[in-house]
């Protein structure tokens, strides 16, 4: 995939930071650290992303949906980034499992320090994007496989990366109160992601939601 930065992109930096790192790992490492299956065969990752799964090349980071046949959205094939995130995970991430339990963004560390902008950028994009069509939400929810779970006016749960949960939960809006959301994290985040990571998880999500 040919990426356009566009001019004075800010994304720029970080992603030929993010991929020098990549470049420099060890495999078979990065695979046992993680739990991620590597193919040495064709060396490539496999790896899931809002619930489908792709195959991310090393050293170069192409990435590309694990089945041949494979149609509707992508999102780890969409911009750059969900590349970072995946950069990021296997050069730095751990396997693990969530307790069950899960948090809020003010929950993980520094997250009140951060809240207010998590906020604006996906908890309200979240509620005023849906909260007034619920319908479409369960449509699109529905789509990506998502659990449907019996919280607030509609919720649902899905696997962001593998083993890495987050939970959509919305209050429809009236003509008293406007629509209003919560975005929960698996408890297992912290382990393998900082705090300002998490609004990149719901800008992802949100992101891809929306191109469905």
């Amino acid at each position: 995939m040919n990426i356009d930065y566009g001019k004075d992109n800010k994304e720029r930096i970080p992603y030929e930071h993010y991929l020098a790192e990549f470049r420099k790992l060890n495999p078979q490492e990065a695979a046992q650290r993680t739990g991620i299956p590597w193919h040495e065969e064709t060396q490539e990752f496999e790896m899931h992303m809002m619930q489908k799964r792709f195959l991310i090349k090393w050293p170069e980071c192409t990435i590309r949906k694990a089945d041949p046949e494979g149609h509707g959205y992508g999102a780890m094939e969409d911009g750059i980034p969900p590349k970072i995130m995946v950069m990021r995970y296997l050069t730095r991430g751990v396997s693990s499992t969530g307790s069950g339990n899960f948090l809020t963004y003010r929950e993980v560390p520094h997250g009140e320090v951060y809240f207010r902008q998590f906020q604006g950028r996906c908890m309200m994009r979240l509620a005023f994007g849906y909260g007034s069509n619920l319908s479409l939400f369960h449509a699109q929810m529905e789509k990506i496989g998502a659990k449907k779970l019996d919280m607030g006016d509609a919720a649902y749960e899905f696997e962001f990366l593998d083993k890495y949960f987050v939970r959509f939960i919305l209050w429809a809006g009236d003509d008293e109160f406007p629509p209003s959301s919560q975005i929960l994290f698996s408890d297992n985040f912290p382990l393998s992601f900082e705090t300002e990571d998490l609004a990149v998880v719901g800008d992802i999500s949100i992101n891809t939601l929306k191109k469905i």
